[in-house]
């Protein structure tokens, strides 16, 4: 991980091509409670160190009114600062209908998350 991203979901690679992304940087605890909880649901994404990747940071800032706030996230067309977990759920659906990956260790965890908003 010498750039800070990786593709990942807890210690499995997801494709380069991943439309998740999760802007993060170390120390943030928001970003590693949001981490957890997307892990927890088994969605795949790519993580981005903003303090590692000047573009990564621009990003950021492009959808944060000028701020680096994390943690971030992109998804398809949509951007979300500082979401839920339920909110990423939710926009995947909305945003990726057809994307498919392994099912949440419970049995209906996402479904029941989506059905909660």
């Amino acid at each position: 991980m010498s750039n800070g991203n990786s593709s990942q979901r807890g210690d499995r690679e997801v494709g380069p091509s991943d439309p998740i992304r999760f802007y993060w940087r170390p120390g943030c605890p928001f970003c590693m409670t949001l981490e957890y909880s997307l892990n927890r649901m088994n969605i795949p994404f790519t993580r981005h160190n903003i303090w590692e990747d000047p573009a990564d940071a621009a990003y950021v800032r492009s959808v944060a009114n000028g701020n680096e706030t994390v943690p971030t996230v992109s998804i398809g067309s949509a951007a979300l600062v500082n979401p839920s977990g339920r909110e990423v759920a939710r926009v995947i659906a909305e945003e990726l209908p057809n994307l498919t990956f392994d099912a949440p260790a419970e049995r209906g965890r996402l479904r029941n998350v989506l059905r909660r908003n």
